[in-house]
């Protein structure tokens, strides 16, 4: 009853949550007017000065970043002389540098989040008016042609605020998911730091990216997506992409094998930014119970395994006669109560 009278004068969770997205939507749906009189090439150019904002409030921090990780590397050379630069004026040890570039990482992450959350409705603004364009246009997607015939509801909008906020969004069935994911792709991606996209099998991983990637082409934003089949080199290039579309299996067995790698450009993976789940209760609930287990080759065979076991046995008879013989000492020892020569 408490409960009941509780939602009827405050309002359910879900209404608080539209009321307050709502103003956001409404924004986006204003900007989203204005841009019916640009050209294809002056909506694209949206994106440039989207990732300039980004620039001009992060360039410095960066900068600072390069800087600490270079000396870190001591591999940074003048590209002229070819010799070794120097940092006269960083006088610190390397746990220092690694403090500060904790710290510097941090910062970084913050202001690009407060860029991306002031040009959000814009970002969108500009991800529908894309969608509004590719009406009736067509394209293979696993090899089928299909129409584009969508353009985004406000539901949708919304649902792609809440995905940017890092939170879950349910969508019911026919409510459009995979076109919500399109938003907070494309605005994450403006970072040029990479975005996931973690589905549950190689077939939606493709679909995915072959459909909803062109409307992230469109705006010059680049899609790809990688699969089991694919080599070192293949997977490289699909996570130099703006957009990296793919299973969980996939994204965590090359996380595992970059860890394992010896070489940085062995590594496949350029970092980890923003990652959206699809199917994400199947993910992180029923096959998060599955481990992912890589091993990696000896570098050598060898016997010493042969070699040692006779000597381990043998220490293992030793122990056993001494261990025997001061029990057979210690209560020779009792018996004549001589408690303290037993050690008691």
């Amino acid at each position: 009853m408490l409960s009941k009278l509780v939602t009827k004068v405050f309002g359910s969770k879900h209404d608080r949550d539209l009321k307050r997205l709502q103003p956001k939507v409404d924004e986006i749906n204003a900007i989203y007017e204005t841009l019916r009189d640009l050209s294809d090439e002056e909506l694209k150019r949206k994106t440039e000065e989207f990732k300039q904002r980004i620039h001009d409030e992060t360039h410095e921090i960066k900068e600072a970043i390069e800087k600490f990780e270079h000396i870190l590397r001591r591999d940074q050379h003048d590209e002229e002389t070819g010799e070794p630069i120097e940092y006269d004026d960083v006088d610190l040890s390397a746990d220092e540098i690694r403090e500060q570039l904790a710290e510097l990482y941090e910062e970084e992450f913050e202001k690009t989040q407060a860029v991306l959350d002031d040009i959000l409705p814009e970002a969108y603004a500009v991800v529908k008016e894309a969608c509004r364009r590719l009406v009736g246009k067509k394209w293979k997607v696993v090899g089928h042609e299909i129409e584009w015939d969508m353009v985004p509801y406000d539901v949708q909008l919304i649902g792609g605020i809440v995905l940017h906020e890092g939170k879950i969004a349910e969508m019911k069935t026919g409510e459009g998911k995979t076109l919500v994911a399109v938003f907070p792709q494309y605005l994450n991606a403006l970072a040029g730091k990479g975005v996931h996209l973690i589905t549950v099998n190689d077939y939606l991983a493709r679909r995915d990216c072959e459909w909803m990637g062109k409307v992230l082409e469109f705006l010059g934003v680049t899609a790809a997506y990688i699969t089991n089949d694919m080599s070192p080199d293949q997977r490289r290039v699909a996570y130099g992409a703006d957009v990296t579309y793919g299973t969980n299996n996939e994204f965590g067995f090359d996380y595992l094998r970059d860890n394992m790698a010896q070489r940085l450009e062995d590594q496949v993976q350029r970092g980890h930014h923003f990652a959206i789940i699809d199917e994400v209760d199947s993910v992180l609930i029923d096959e998060a119970r599955t481990p992912l287990i890589i091993s990696g080759p000896v570098e050598a065979s060898n016997d010493q395994y042969v070699e040692m076991k006779p000597l381990v046995e043998r220490l293992f008879r030793m122990q056993t006669t001494l261990v025997n013989k001061l029990i057979a000492e210690a209560e020779k020892l009792l018996e004549e109560d001589k408690d303290y020569e037993a050690g008691i």
